[in-house]
């Protein structure tokens, strides 16, 4: 196969002036969204809320400032500053206003936000108490899964707080036939109604609420249109001012009518991803197969002479500085676990069409050297590979990942295209997959995916195993059979395994709170006018308007559960070194290394109840000495010698990811536990309930509150990432580690995997290296792994980044699912990359 483009292009300085703009400064909270909504709220009280949305939205079109930043080439932002973020006060507020005094002062992802911002959010607040998202989705849910959501066993952060995100819609509907187009389409289905049919008034209402979004997002272009022609007028840079004139002809045509030459493409696509973040405060709104979509411009512009390679090139980099300038706060919790102000926006380049055949072509390439370029953050960018992908294109891919920025994810067509073909999803719709937000496939335009549903920490219901489902005195698990009668290890697993299966149903009717709330509360029609089938449906995407409806919730803390139980039952069934009792005490105690917060305050409250029954009342002073004096007192040395000796006997066993085969397995049966029973839900979309095996970065912060484990694994450090070993405990090498994380179930897990590895750089020099490096990804990928993603950084670089951050402002690094900005991350979430093992071939 012709090698396309193999970087002869270099970044422009157009391009390097750009990404300086964007980070010269923190970044901003703004108002004026949140002011605008809140104004159109008021004024269409007793309206049909889809109304109510269609009508937000169009005011938001009509009012919000615009602004083109100097030298752009490709328009349209939600903010004033670059990088700033505007807020989305219908699903959630309390966080932030509780939050306006720590936001730009917190360890992950700061926030600028001024007085005048402050109080203009506290007065719209006062309206929106009581008639949020969350707070409805909060009264749906049972009791006992509240009890579960507070002690830390899952959390449906993403949706519960912020809008609905994780989807692809149909760009090359909007370049194709323009919004125009679509409201044609619309306008269709809604004179074929009758309003003596039953579902008139929801049908109706909804199309009506799309066709107006649709105008708005044209009304919007228009308003550019004419700023940047009153730029050009007063512009004395000619060359600037031809381009502004180029700028408003682009904003006049696209995305109102289709799209009839590459610049216009790259217009009208941005404006639908821009003005997508601004309906909705959901991140992953990812652009999926931009190289396919977009490839029929580029190719008549190239065979028409009207555009040059360097000139798309540049067009394209534009996109990818504008995709970082997007942004959005998250609440201080959430940052820990998101930290880097990402908002997981994938795209993906090659990959086969419908038929089966490879589609690799000159913008898959491009789209490559456009990450090389910017170095930055987004879009997270992936391949799919296969056994028909060209191996130049997989070389180029290395190129990039020899950079260090953590880009691009490999996906195994192999192994994603059957399934999602088991979940229901035809052949063609499979092969023409693309991923949502870190590694979630779906079918785009098609699909209702709710990946990223929330994160299940596989590690809570095993310390409940042990204290029979008791923790901090409540029932918050089932009583599961006491430790000190169990006689096997089936019976230990048994017992786990219940505690899971409690534990998934609980996490399933949190998240079918939060989709029912979505619905009533915060359907979103211009989304949903680019998604097969709500049009035809006449429903909104929240309510079952997609062809494909999943919820997608991931569970995390494979490798420590199949290390921790393993231990079990080697060091107390098989050896009978210690008994279950003694294994309780040594985790209580934290292996003597520090007692964590949990059981200070659990024998805190113990010796407070003790002292009550012998008529000795604990004030707050007193319970405060009670609990210092816990922290303080040292493990007595003979019990420390013994948790010394089991910790030196965990250390000797044999860990998950050094080609164990038969320890592999055990994993794959420890992850069936959290997989098999999630298949048996359904969503209130009419969709099933699929498993997805990744943290995203949640391992460190939900890590901060997870007692010791039995694999040795101290209190409240973090949890294994994704569906990789502990870290430090592969060390055979990356072969053996990609050999023992393939014998788990992709398949099942068919709301994603995530495989992260860490590379010296040396591994990857030359030719001979980017070779090797390839056979790894083949290799991995023969033997049925769905994802690897790499950080090719050595740990010097990341250590001097730590200790002088002011001389890597712009050192991006692969976190999880997605890169990040190695500075901007939070000192745990750094020290967790750091500690990753490092390979070399």
């Amino acid at each position: 196969m012709k090698n396309y483009y193999d970087g002869d292009i270099a970044r422009s300085p157009r391009i390097a002036r750009l990404i300086e703009d964007l980070y010269d400064h923190l970044p901003v909270i703004e108002a004026e969204r949140a002011v605008i909504l809140t104004e159109s709220y008021q004024e269409t009280e007793g309206e049909p809320v889809i109304i109510r949305r269609g009508k937000a939205f169009e005011k938001i079109c009509h009012e919000l400032p615009i602004t083109i930043r100097p030298g752009e080439l490709v328009v349209g932002s939600n903010t004033k500053t670059a990088r700033g973020c505007q807020v989305f006060p219908e699903y959630s507020f309390e966080w932030l206003e509780a939050e306006f005094d720590t936001v730009e002062k917190r360890s992950a992802d700061p926030f600028y936000i001024s007085d005048e911002t402050k109080e203009q959010l506290h007065e719209v607040y006062k309206y929106w108490k009581g008639k949020t998202t969350s707070e409805l989705a909060t009264s749906y849910m049972a009791e006992e899964t509240l009890r579960a959501m507070e002690h830390n066993i899952f959390t449906p952060g993403n949706y519960f707080y912020n809008g609905i995100g994780h989807f692809t819609v149909k760009y090359e509907e909007v370049l194709e036939s323009g919004f125009e187009g679509i409201i044609e389409k619309a306008e269709k289905e809604l004179h074929r109604l009758k309003v003596s049919d039953e579902d008139y008034q929801k049908r109706s209402s909804f199309l009506k609420a799309a066709i107006m979004s649709c105008q708005a997002a044209i009304d919007y272009a228009h308003r550019y249109a004419l700023l940047a022609a009153s730029e050009a007028e007063k512009c004395k840079d000619e060359v600037r001012k031809k381009e502004l004139l180029q700028i408003a002809a682009n904003c006049a045509r696209v995305p109102g009518r289709p799209a009839t030459s590459f610049y216009e493409a790259c217009q009208s696509f941005w404006f639908v991803q821009m003005l997508l973040q601004t309906e909705s405060s959901g991140h992953s709104i990812s652009p999926g197969r931009f190289d396919q979509y977009m490839y029929p411009y580029y190719e008549a512009d190239m065979k028409a002479g009207k555009i040059t390679r360097e000139f798309a090139q540049e067009l394209m980099d534009c996109i990818w500085v504008k995709l970082n300038d997007l942004n959005k706060c998250r609440d201080a919790g959430s940052a820990e676990g998101f930290a880097g102000y990402s908002l997981f926006q994938n795209l993906i380049a090659g990959g086969q069409d419908a038929e089966g055949n490879d589609v690799t072509n000159d913008l898959s390439f491009m789209c490559i050297e456009a990450s090389m370029h910017e170095q930055l953050p987004a879009p997270s960018l992936s391949v799919r590979v296969w056994n028909g992908t060209p191996d130049e294109f997989l070389i180029k891919a290395a190129k990039l990942t020899r950079t260090g920025i953590g880009l691009p994810a490999y996906y195994n067509d192999e192994v994603i295209i059957p399934a999602m073909m088991s979940r229901g999803v035809s052949l063609e719709d499979a092969r023409t997959y693309n991923i949502i937000g870190c590694v979630e496939p779906q079918a785009h335009g098609k699909t209702d995916g709710w990946h990223d549903a929330a994160f299940f920490n596989m590690l809570r219901p095993l310390e409940l195993v042990f204290s029979s489902g008791f923790e901090l005195g409540e029932q918050v698990g089932p009583r599961t059979a006491d430790i000190a009668g169990m006689k096997s290890f089936d019976e230990f697993y048994d017992a786990y395994k219940e505690q899971m299966e409690y534990f998934i149903g609980l996490m399933v009717n949190a998240d079918n709170s939060i989709d029912v709330a979505h619905a009533e509360r915060c359907p979103l029609p211009f989304q949903s006018s680019m998604i097969d089938d709500c049009i035809g449906r006449g429903k909104s995407l929240q309510e079952g308007g997609a062809v494909y409806n999943f919820t997608g919730p991931q569970g995390f803390g494979i490798a420590n559960a199949a290390d921790s139980l393993y231990a079990v039952k080697k060091l107390v069934f098989e050896d009978k070194k210690l008994t279950l009792e003694e294994f309780k005490e040594a985790l209580d105690d934290n292996f003597g290394k520090g007692i964590s917060p949990q059981r200070v305050e659990e024998l805190t409250a113990r010796i407070a109840e003790q002292l009550g029954r012998a008529g000795v009342q604990a004030g707050e002073n007193e319970i405060a000495v009670i609990a210092k004096t816990v922290r303080e007192t040292p493990v007595p040395a003979e019990k420390q010698e013994k948790y010394d000796r089991l910790l030196q006997w965990i250390d000797e066993l044999p860990k998950y990811g050094n080609d164990i085969e038969w320890l592999d397995m055990f994993a794959r049966d420890v992850a069936y536990t959290y997989t098999k029973p999630l298949e048996k839900y359904r969503n209130p979309r009419g969709g099933q309930y699929q498993a997805g095996l990744y943290p995203v970065s949640a391992n460190v912060p939900l890590g901060a509150q997870t007692g010791a484990t039995p694999d040795g694994r101290l209190a409240n450090t973090p949890i294994a990432d994704g569906v990789g070993p502990v870290q430090g405990k592969d060390v055979s090498g990356p072969t053996a580690t990609a050999n023992s994380v393939a014998r788990l179930d992709h398949f099942i897990a068919s709301n994603g995997t995530l495989f992260n590895q860490k590379f010296h750089p040396s591994a990857l020099s030359g030719i001979e290296g980017l070779t090797k490096f390839v056979s790894l990804i083949r290799g991995f990928f023969d033997q049925k792994g769905m994802h690897m993603q790499f950080n090719v950084v050595s740990r010097e670089t990341l250590l001097d980044a730590q200790a002088h951050p002011e001389n890597y402002k712009t050192l991006v690094v692969r976190v999880a699912g997605y890169s990040a900005l190695f500075t901007t991350l939070s000192r745990s979430l750094q020290d967790d990359i750091i500690n990753r093992t490092m390979q070399t071939f």
